[in-house]
């Protein structure tokens, strides 16, 4: 029965899944602009990190990969890169890449549940793969730009994630609808990254060699 109503969402599904490409997108474009490259890497930058987890995700559940059968995924990673490309850099916040990377984040990991879901993956599966969606993009990024990953970094990351994943599967195996279920994934996931980021929320750390 999820199964059912999540694949009869999929197209209202799939334009949440665009926009959570177009702001990933926006965060390698922000990030290969930190570095003054050129136009065809911030093209470069856009793509990776608007369907890296997404790539990552269908290879995993056998899935054919999305962004080569649907022409609007390239396109809207090209188009946001360009966008960035064309706006100058003084106008946006320096932590503007850590903000757009949390509605990606959080957006992408709740998709990725959903569409893991909607192709008959076990719950607990479908959440590992919404985190995976949501965090791969941003750790390819951060290695293709040569800085230190974002996992490496204390404040919480795959733990926002993991709540909007796990928060949605939850409140659609009890039966609410599926985008109340996605909204309120998306929303909780960026409210907990957005605290990690403005407040420096982390988790304790390993201690065990102390």
């Amino acid at each position: 029965m999820i199964r059912g109503l999540i694949t009869d969402l999929v197209p209202l599904l799939g334009w949440f899944d665009l926009f959570g490409i177009a702001v990933f997108a926006a965060s390698g474009a922000l990030a290969a602009a930190r570095d003054r490259l050129t136009f065809v890497t911030f093209g470069f930058f856009a793509l990776v990190t608007g369907v890296g987890g997404g790539t990552v995700r269908d290879l995993l559940i056998g899935a054919p990969v999305f962004w080569v059968q649907d022409w609007r995924v390239p396109a809207v990673c090209l188009a946001t890169g360009l966008a960035i490309w064309l706006t100058p850099m003084r106008i946006w916040n320096a932590r503007a890449l850590d903000w757009f990377d949390a509605v990606g984040l959080a957006v992408y990991a709740v998709f990725g549940a959903a569409k893991s879901l909607s192709l008959g993956v076990p719950p607990l599966t479908a959440v590992m793969m919404g985190i995976i969606t949501g965090c791969v993009g941003g750790i390819i990024r951060d290695v293709l730009a040569g800085v230190p990953s974002i996992l490496l970094r204390p404040e919480l990351y795959v733990t926002a994630a993991a709540l909007a994943a796990g928060l949605f599967v939850v409140l659609t195996l009890a039966g609410l609808p599926v985008l109340i279920a996605s909204a309120i994934g998306a929303v909780a996931g960026f409210v907990l990254r957005a605290l990690a980021i403005s407040r420096g929320l982390s988790i304790p750390a390993y201690r065990g060699a102390d």
